[in-house]
C-alpha cells in the first residue's frame, strides 16, 4: 500500500443537527515544517489547542489551515439583570442637572432605560466537553478526507518519482557502457598520435602502457556508478516506508547530484557529457517534485 503523502490538499466535512450547523476544513500547502494554524470564532476559542494537537498528530509537514465554522439553530440562552450601582448614578446625575438647570418634571422610566449599559447580558456557557465531543467527530472525518485526498496525490508522485529514476538508470547504463570503452579508444588514439609524431621510430610498451592505465583511472566512473544505483534502490526503500518521508528524499537526492556531478567531471566523451546532462535534468525534476512530498 502506498504511504507516500502530497504536502498540498483539501478536506471539508459538514454536520448538521437539530442544535445547530458545523463545517470545518483543511487546505494546506508545502512548507519545511509543520504549521498549523487554526480560524474558529472567539466563543470557541478553547477549541484551539485541542483541534491543533489532533491535526498535529496525523499530520506532520506542511502549512495547514483549519476553518471551524458554527451555526446554531437554537435560540441563545441569556440571562439579563442589572446594574443598580450604575442606574444610580444616572439617577443623581439626571437630578443634578434638574437642579443646575432649573428644570422641572419628573425623572421616569423611559429617561434612564435609554442607557443600555445599566442593563448586564450574560450568554449561559455551554458544555465544553460537548461541544468538543461534537467537533472531535467532525474532525476526524475532515481529516480523513483531507489525508485521502493527499495520499491520491501521493501515488501520482511516486508513479512520476519512479519513471524519472528509470530515465536516470537508463542513462546511467549508457554511461557505464561507454566508460568500458574509454581506456581502448584512449589508447587507440595515443597510439595513432605517437604514430604520427614518430614514424616508425619504436615505443616503449611498458610506458606507453602505464599512461593508459593511468589514463583508465582517471576516466574510471565504476565507483560513482554503483553509489548512484544504490541510491536508487534506497529510494525505493524509502518510498515504501510509513510517515514523513520527503526530508530523506531530499537528503538522498543531494547525493544523487553529487555522483552524476562527478561522473560529468570525468567524462571525457562527449556522449558520456550528453548522458550526464540528461541525467542532471531528471534529476532536478526529482528535487522539484520530492519538495511537495510530506
Amino acid at each position: 500500500m502506498n504511504t507516500i503523502k502530497s504536502m498540498t490538499g483539501y478536506g471539508r466535512y459538514e454536520s448538521i443537527d437539530a442544535q445547530k450547523k458545523i463545517v470545518i476544513d483543511l487546505r494546506s500547502v508545502n512548507h519545511r515544517y509543520c504549521d498549523i494554524n487554526i480560524k474558529v470564532s472567539r466563543m470557541y476559542s478553547y477549541l484551539e489547542d485541542k483541534i491543533k494537537d489532533y491535526v498535529g498528530k496525523r499530520v506532520h509537514r506542511g502549512k495547514i489551515d483549519v476553518s471551524v465554522y458554527f451555526e446554531s439553530y437554537e435560540s441563545q440562552k441569556k440571562a439579563v439583570s442589572l446594574d443598580e450601582g450604575l442606574l444610580q448614578n444616572y439617577y443623581e446625575v439626571l437630578r443634578d442637572i434638574q437642579r443646575s438647570c432649573n428644570l422641572g418634571g419628573e425623572i421616569g422610566l423611559s429617561d434612564l432605560t435609554r442607557f443600555s449599559d445599566i442593563f448586564i447580558v450574560r450568554q449561559e456557557e455551554e458544555d465544553q466537553e460537548a461541544v468538543w465531543s461534537m467537533v472531535s467527530g467532525c474532525l476526524e472525518k475532515a481529516v480523513d478526507d483531507f489525508e485521502a485526498m493527499r495520499e491520491r496525490e501521493g501515488a501520482r508522485m511516486a508513479n512520476d518519482l519512479r519513471m524519472r529514476a528509470q530515465n536516470v538508470l537508463t542513462e546511467l547504463s549508457r554511461v557505464e557502457e561507454l566508460a568500458a570503452q574509454a581506456a581502448n579508444q584512449y589508447a587507440d588514439r595515443l597510439r595513432e598520435r605517437m604514430r604520427e609524431l614518430l614514424g616508425d621510430t619504436p615505443v616503449d610498451e611498458s610506458r606507453f602502457l602505464t599512461e593508459v592505465a593511468l589514463m583508465a583511472d582517471k576516466l574510471c566512473v565504476s565507483e560513482e556508478t554503483v553509489r548512484l544505483r544504490s541510491h536508487f534502490v534506497e529510494m525505493e526503500n524509502i518510498l515504501k516506508e510509513t510517515g514523513g518521508i520527503g526530508r530523506k528524499l531530499d537528503f538522498l537526492v543531494q547525493e544523487m547530484n553529487r555522483e552524476i556531478n562527478t561522473i560529468g567531471s570525468k567524462a571525457n566523451d562527449l556522449t558520456v557529457a550528453k548522458c550526464v546532462v540528461n541525467m542532471k535534468a531528471e534529476i532536478e525534476k526529482l528535487r522539484e517534485q520530492i519538495q511537495n512530498i510530506e
